[in-house]
């Protein structure tokens, strides 16, 4: 695969995912003019270090202890006492695609030429996501601001050899093993390289970034698995009418209802009740625009905070260049407050509420399915046998328990703060805590959905031989490929990870492609 030259201001979201993702990742290296760009705000910091002159983390501690003075060899000796003192992360480990993402963000941020870093320190990033050495990253510790600063922490503290890795087989090693086995010589940090590591938001805008792509798969899958259920619920496809979403045109709306449109073209099923009496559908089959499409808005605003934070210079001090072509040490070092996870936060937990209304709505299409009072003449609860066989009765009882506990998560950490670091950080973000309950909102809603895409496949299998239209026949080809027919009870866990596995491959999704 062809290498990924990062410079700090075009990374994108795929990329980010093509890096993280093991199964791909694509190798990384340092643009030619960005290492330009980041040797010359080196000069400034190496002039302010030679001329002893005050300024924050360069040559002062930091936050409450920004009136310590330091200098001499007790710069370096800071360097690496930061490192230590930060990393105080606990919890379980995040998954290696979700630091594999962090160490590139966190890269590409100071590729952008306004963190005062060497760039063999980037340069040492990169090697460790080219050959496979991930620092062991515990998920909690971080409040958002000033970034990320344990989490973060622990990526630093395995560049200059302490601390813990995962090898290529996800074995926990000591780093210096790993830096070892990888042929990469661990750093000794120079002035503001620590602040400059640890400072930012890249934990959580990892997170954010690899679950937003997961729900861009997700409410797409859910128009498909929407459309079946509404196929096979004998609803009708006349709320998805073009011009009633002219009326009320938000783009995710009308970009719902044209899928639904083309999904349910020329069905069989639908052409066999089209005179039946009925006026309107429940609101979780009508209003599958209006709820799925508000989804796809979230996720289309999330994504764009998410790209420009991606290409963000966010930690702190940070080195602005008098002449953007000369080496000569002219600059300014500002402090200022990039760091603060706010945005991020904010787009989190919107996230995590609008999945949660995506989960929710799946549910209520699946009860109805199951329930023979509201399923339109299908078996109760798809059982074939019914009263011998329970069919899908518990199915619909975990997705209520997914559903709810969405509920819970969707509550949002951003509305909180606590004061640290001696009062000097008195107002924080909450970011990171944003991010890990929503990687559990995003697992549930697609689990959720998989258990309605069972019962949905099942559904129609009931109608034969009417046949449903030809992409909602591919897209039940695709669950019959990993998932058969119930024709009596059997456990059924298998087919639901199964089920969310195909959700996750886009191969659902593809079908509105």
């Amino acid at each position: 695969m062809q290498a990924l030259h990062i410079n700090g201001n075009d990374l994108t979201l795929e990329d980010v995912r093509e890096v993280a993702r093991m199964e791909t990742r694509r190798p990384v290296l340092l643009d030619p003019d960005a290492r330009e760009a980041v040797d010359r705000a080196r000069a400034v910091v190496d002039a302010l270090v030679a001329n002893n002159k005050i300024s924050y983390a360069i040559t002062t501690g930091v936050g409450k202890l920004s009136d310590v003075h330091i200098v001499g060899e007790q710069v370096r000796e800071l360097q690496v006492n930061l490192v230590r003192s930060h990393a105080v992360g606990v919890g379980e480990p995040l998954a290696i695609a979700d630091t594999r993402a962090m160490m590139l963000l966190r890269a590409n941020s100071l590729a952008k030429g306004n963190s005062g870093v060497r760039a063999i320190t980037i340069d040492t990033i990169c090697e460790m996501l080219n050959r496979g050495v991930t620092p062991m990253v515990p998920s909690q510790g971080s409040v958002g601001a000033s970034g990320d600063l344990a989490p973060l922490a622990h990526l630093a503290l395995a560049l200059i050899g302490e601390g813990e890795c995962f090898d290529e087989k996800g074995a926990r090693i000591a780093s210096a093993e790993a830096l070892k086995r990888a042929q990469i010589k661990p750093l000794v940090l120079e002035a503001k390289e620590a602040v400059s590591l640890i400072n930012g938001t890249q934990a959580m805008l990892a997170i954010g970034a690899l679950m937003l792509l997961d729900a861009e798969t997700l409410v797409d899958s859910a128009d498909v698995i929407g459309a079946m259920a509404c196929d096979a619920l004998k609803g009708t496809n006349v709320a998805f009418d073009e011009r009633i979403q002219k009326a009320r045109p938000h783009a995710g709306q009308s970009k719902t209802a044209a899928n639904l449109r083309r999904l349910l073209e020329q069905s069989e099923i639908r052409d066999s009740h089209r005179d039946c009496g009925r006026v309107q559908d429940a609101y979780s089959l009508r209003c599958m625009p209006q709820v799925h499409g508000a989804v796809r808005d979230t996720l289309a605003h999330c994504r764009r905070v998410f790209e420009t934070e991606t290409n963000s210079a966010v930690d702190n001090p940070l080195v602005f260049v008098k002449n953007p072509k000369a080496m000569d040490g002219e600059g300014d070092v500002l402090s200022g407050g990039n760091f603060h996870g706010e945005p991020l936060a904010f787009a989190l937990d919107f996230l995590a509420i609008a999945l949660s209304a995506l989960a929710g709505i799946s549910e209520r299409r699946l009860e109805r399915m199951v329930n023979p009072a509201l399923s339109e003449g299908l078996p109760p609860f798809l059982a074939p046998g019914a009263g011998m066989n329970s069919g899908f009765m518990m199915p619909q009882v975990t997705a209520a328990a997914l559903v709810s506990e969405n509920k819970v998560l969707a509550h949002p950490a951003s509305v909180d703060s606590i004061t640290t670091s001696g009062n000097k950080e008195d107002f924080v973000s909450m970011g990171m805590t944003a991010a890990n309950k929503l990687k559990r909102v995003v697992e549930n809603t697609r689990n959720t959905l998989a258990i309605e895409a069972m019962a949905a496949a099942q559904a129609i299998d009931f109608l034969a031989p009417l046949k449903t239209s030809k992409p909602l026949q591919q897209a039940h080809a695709a669950i019959r490929g990993v998932c058969r027919t119930m024709d009596k009870d059997r456990v059924m866990y298998q087919d639901f990870a199964r089920l969310a596995e195909l959700i996750a491959s886009g191969k659902l999704a593809d079908v509105v492609h």
